[in-house]
């Protein structure tokens, strides 16, 4: 029997299996470290400037928004945390939006990583 060969939704479409079982999850967001930084851009259009929190808390940056459309009874939000594996200078933590993309700039600590250890796999 030969493998199929069309996207995953259309061949599992008659098989009875939930397509979004395979499915990644959201692509709304790119994280990259670049000179000593991290830039987190995460696409949030429909949102004003002052609808937007960003916090951060012990390495895990949270990003919430919240837009009310009274005209169309619409409520539209967002919601997503990241955490970061190195320490980062959180005084010096600048967040831009412009054009429906929210742009954190996260300067990493010189020389520190966050601590951890590796966990053995009883079998």
């Amino acid at each position: 029997m030969p493998l199929p060969t069309g996207s995953t939704s259309s061949w599992l479409q008659n098989s009875g299996f939930p397509s979004r079982l395979f499915e990644t999850g959201r692509n709304d967001y790119e994280l990259y470290e670049e000179d000593d930084e991290f830039v987190l851009s995460v696409e949030m259009p429909g949102f004003d400037p002052e609808e937007i929190t960003v916090s951060w808390d012990e390495g895990v940056l949270n990003i919430a928004a919240e837009h009310e459309d009274e005209t169309r009874s619409q409520r539209k939000t967002y919601h997503r945390r990241f955490r970061f594996p190195k320490n980062v200078e959180d005084d010096d933590i600048e967040a831009q939006y412009n054009n429906g993309i929210l742009e954190v700039r996260l300067p990493v600590l010189t020389g520190a990583t966050t601590r951890g250890k590796q966990i053995e796999v009883q079998a």
